[in-house]
């Protein structure tokens, strides 16, 4: 499972480790969140087609799925697999929980220090694990919790222990140290970090990002421009028949992608 996939510096860093890495340690699955992949909010779908080809079995998202208006109107009918959080209110576009084969990907978004209007993830997530167990759905759960509060994340990996396979936090862009299984076996981690440029204040320019603390003006935050760039992830061991995990170690690869003067 990879971080939030920034920019075309994070596009670019996919594209060179993503495909030996399911090599050299034999993926069967990979979920890439892509929610700041287009120019660092948001979605198109070139980039989800660019980011499948390049090895990601479903993508996730969070908080800017609905950034670029054209992606938008578009996800109901481009049958990829892209999630965005199941806990919209009814009525938002496309879906989030999708099985593909022996895996069923739920991503959903936290409410502290998000937005507002999000239904309760709690009971998002008692009713989707109803509704697959009553479809006969996988016994494999992934679950990519979208969210800001440390503790928020941390607490609905306790709240499914033991009913699914993993809980992986994503958001902040900021990989945390605290990936182990849980007593009765869900593999979790409070935040996966990003895939993006290393020389950035969590993916976006640091002068922009600067000024912005600096004079609290509203301030335009680009991309970094690129050069070493970040994949930070985990990898679960998992086993199928009882759908738990039996591991999580995190991932963090280093490569270097194009400078360019837009990281877009």
């Amino acid at each position: 499972m990879v971080g939030d996939v920034v920019g075309r510096p994070g596009r670019d860093a996919v594209a060179q480790l993503l495909p030996p890495l399911r090599d050299e340690l034999g993926l069967d699955f990979v979920v890439v969140n892509a929610e700041n992949a287009a120019a660092g909010r948001g979605l198109t779908a070139r980039i989800a087609r660019q980011l499948l080809d390049s090895g990601a079995d479903v993508l996730t998202s969070g908080n800017h799925i609905f950034n670029v208006r054209e992606f938008t109107a578009q996800l109901d009918q481009l049958e990829l697999p892209i999630l965005r959080p199941a806990n919209y209110p009814p009525g938002a576009p496309g879906v989030g929980v999708l099985t593909i084969g022996p895996v069923t990907v739920v991503n959903l978004m936290g409410r502290v220090f998000m937005p507002a209007d999000m239904d309760d993830p709690f009971r998002a997530a008692d009713a989707l694990l109803a509704d697959i167990g009553r479809e006969g759905g996988s016994g494999v759960v992934l679950v990519d919790f979208h969210a800001e509060a440390t503790s928020e994340k941390q607490a609905l990996a306790w709240y499914l222990d033991g009913r699914v396979a993993a809980v992986v936090g994503t958001h902040t862009h900021v990989p945390t140290a605290d990936a182990r299984v849980l007593p009765a076996g869900t593999a979790m981690v409070t935040d996966l970090g990003m895939t993006g440029a290393v020389d950035s204040i969590i993916g976006d320019d640091v002068g922009s990002v600067l000024r912005r603390f600096l004079t609290s003006m509203p301030t335009r935050l680009p991309v970094a421009a690129g050069g070493r760039a970040v994949m930070n992830g985990v990898v679960i061991d998992i086993d199928e028949d009882t759908g738990r995990a039996r591991r999580i170690e995190r991932v963090d690869r280093y490569c270097e992608v194009a400078v360019s003067s837009d990281g877009a």
